[in-house]
């Protein structure tokens, strides 16, 4: 029989309510099949929606699975945050203080609370999780480096580096030289429909962050992905660790589409090192719990 389940929507990385990438989000999930999810997620149409479920791992405050309206994903960024957001807004109590352990496809993952802790969405909580593990890394084949080029309209000596950047949804990421390069881009991925590309350029010397990146996923049903956690965290992962960026930095991400996404990007120990990845990379940002009711499901 259906139910009345806890249901909330998260605005994810911005400080300004409805500027950063909402997630959909359904508590006290348990019961609910793999089809019932699909369902649910393929009606909300956001780029994801995840429902959270009594943990499995002794470790862990809680399970997570995460949905695109298409298919289900063993991990997500700005899911990871806004789940946790809903979770703790709606009472839940980390075992371990200041700090939350999530389960879900991609194993355990930590999550920290940042503060300032309000009830009110006009004081948003920041948090940020610890990156996973790469799955894949490693330069993309030359002939694919061909294929991005073609589809974002440029020419291939414009992409100066790329990389698998993949810790569970599949990204791939090519650098080109500047922010103003990566927001003039008007793709056509008719040829690659699958891709998940992310393309990333810097900001001016002197401005207040280091990158603008977007994030582009036509196969998932929405084209451009406003605000991705996922993606800086790996893009993070390899500028880092080839010492091609500062051990801190922050992007932004959709400007293109009219939002104000920031991400913040640290290095220091996870509270496990089953979660982080070398180096070790925290990813954050404003949260923001714009919508409390319950779904029937």
């Amino acid at each position: 029989m259906p139910q009345l389940r806890r249901f909330a929507q998260v605005d994810v990385f911005s400080a300004v309510p409805f500027r950063g990438n909402p997630v959909a989000v359904v508590l006290e999930a348990d019961g609910l099949d793999d089809e019932q999810m699909a369902r649910i997620a393929n009606w909300t149409n956001l780029s994801e929606t995840t429902f959270v479920l009594s943990p499995t791992d002794p470790a862990a405050d809680y399970r997570l699975r995460i949905f695109t309206p298409r298919r289900e994903l063993p991990f997500a960024g700005h899911p990871t945050l806004g789940s946790a957001a809903a979770w703790l807004d709606a009472g839940g109590t980390p075992a371990r203080d200041g700090r939350i352990v999530q389960e879900c496809g991609a194993g355990l993952v930590d999550i920290r609370r940042g503060g300032p802790a309000s009830p009110s969405a006009e004081t948003p909580e920041t948090l940020a999780f610890a990156a996973p593990k790469r799955l894949r890394t490693g330069e993309l084949d030359e002939a694919y480096v061909d294929d991005i080029a073609r589809a974002l309209g440029i020419d291939r000596s414009e992409i100066l580096d790329h990389q698998w950047v993949d810790n569970g949804p599949g990204w791939a990421a090519v650098r080109l030289a500047s922010a103003e390069q990566v927001l003039a881009l008007t793709p056509d991925f008719s040829a690659i429909p699958d891709a998940k590309l992310g393309v990333f350029g810097a900001h001016p010397e002197g401005s207040e962050h280091e990158y603008e990146i977007r994030a582009f996923v036509p196969g998932v049903g929405v084209g451009e992905d406003p605000v991705t956690g996922s993606l800086n965290a790996s893009v993070a992962q390899w500028l880092i660790g080839a010492g091609l960026a500062p051990d801190s930095y922050t992007t932004t991400q959709g400007t293109a589409l009219g939002r104000a996404g920031v991400v913040s990007i640290t290095t220091e120990e996870s509270a496990s090192a089953t979660t982080s990845a070398d180096p070790a990379v925290w990813v954050g940002g404003a949260t923001s719990v714009c919508i409390r009711g319950t779904v029937t499901a």
